[in-house]
Formats: C-alpha cells, sequence, structure tokens
C-alpha cells in the first residue's frame, strides 16, 4: 500500500475551504488510495491557522481514519532537539522534526508538504532527502 507523510501546509489547505489551494488538495485526496500518516503536532500546529469550522472539519475528517496520527514519545525529544539544533539555521519547528522523526522510524520518505524549501534540505540518517510530491 501506497503512504504518505502530512505536513501542516497540504492540512491548512485541505480543511480551509477558501484556502487557493484547498481545490488542489481536495482533488488530490479525492483520487489518493494510499494511507496518510502525520504525528500529533503536525495537527495542533494545523489547527493554529483554521477557523472553528475549518478545526470541526479536519477534525472530523481525522477521526474518521482518513489520517493516522502518530504520537512522539517523550524519549525521542532528544532526537527532535538535535535535529532543530542541526537545521538551526532554518529555525525548525517541531512539527517539522516530528515529521522527520516518524520518517526516519516509519521508512516513509514521501511527503505532503507547502514547505518544500525546508523539507528539501532536511536528510535522513542514511542521507537521503524526502520525495516531495507534487499536488499543487
Amino acid at each position: 500500500m501506497d503512504r504518505l507523510l502530512v505536513d501542516t501546509g497540504f492540512l491548512v489547505a485541505y480543511a480551509k475551504k477558501h484556502d487557493f489551494l484547498h481545490p488542489k488538495a481536495d482533488r488530490f485526496l479525492s483520487k489518493y488510495r494510499g494511507a496518510l500518516y502525520s504525528v500529533s503536532a503536525v495537527i495542533v500546529e494545523t489547527c493554529f491557522h483554521l477557523d472553528s469550522a475549518s478545526k470541526q472539519h479536519l477534525l472530523d475528517w481525522v477521526k474518521e481514519g482518513s489520517l493516522a496520527v502518530v504520537e512522539v514519545p517523550v524519549s525521542a525529544y532528544a532526537e527532535l532537539a538535535g535535529t532543530i539544533g542541526k537545521y538551526s539555521d532554518h529555525n525548525v519547528e517541531f512539527a517539522d522534526a516530528a515529521l522527520l522523526w516518524l520518517a526516519d522510524k516509519s521508512g516513509i520518505r514521501r511527503i505532503l508538504t507547502t514547505d518544500r524549501r525546508d523539507f528539501h534540505v532536511f536528510r535522513f540518517k542514511d542521507g537521503k532527502r524526502f520525495d516531495l510530491i507534487s499536488w499543487f
């Protein structure tokens, strides 16, 4: 089964019906048949950018099983801190570091994001980069 990671920008576009990228996110999801994964920090970060109705839409969508949400254990925080330090010139968000952690743990290297600049720079432990999925 095809698996993708999902970042905040994609979720904002999908949940916020007035976002200029909403039609493209909606179209992508209507055709995609694989599994979607993210981390809880991305859900929190996404909700920060949404109004109440959009938050409800997003949370209902997640509750339906459309997106698997992984919790980052506190035991992984040192690794996230290391990632944030490694890319300090990019001012990495906790959510982005958590997605890099999840990618390393799960082997999922493909990601839906609008943040192509940062996700192009990030490297996995094996030196490889994310595969940035074209959806917009």
